[in-house]
């Protein structure tokens, strides 16, 4: 989906990581929420109350999931971060991503 209709957008940015990472909030009609966001370079770890889909947009990054091998992202691709777990991040440039809160 490139595009989101009859949204809502909270105009506060969320910030992480002393500023490296910002997000802002879309929420929709159906009450599903996306976050809309840059990562700049740096490794991250960050940690999930919900199932989450990472929709790279755009970047360059390795990722880790509990229990896994880092994997690659360079150009856009997708990744699903289980609830209530933490991941790690390598970001190698700007990173352009949608973060979807998933329910189970």
């Amino acid at each position: 989906m490139e595009q989101f209709n009859n949204v809502s957008i909270i105009k506060k940015a969320n910030t992480y990581q002393d500023g490296k990472v910002s997000s802002r909030t879309v929420l929709f009609e159906d009450g599903t929420k996306k976050t809309l966001g840059i990562m700049l370079p740096g490794e991250y770890e960050f940690s999930t109350d919900l199932k989450e889909e990472m929709d790279i947009v755009a970047g360059h990054l390795e990722y880790k999931l509990p229990g896994e091998d880092w994997k690659e992202i360079n150009g856009s691709g997708v990744f699903y971060v289980p609830a209530n777990e933490k991941f790690q991040l390598k970001v190698y440039s700007v990173v352009d991503y949608c973060c979807s809160y998933l329910a189970e």
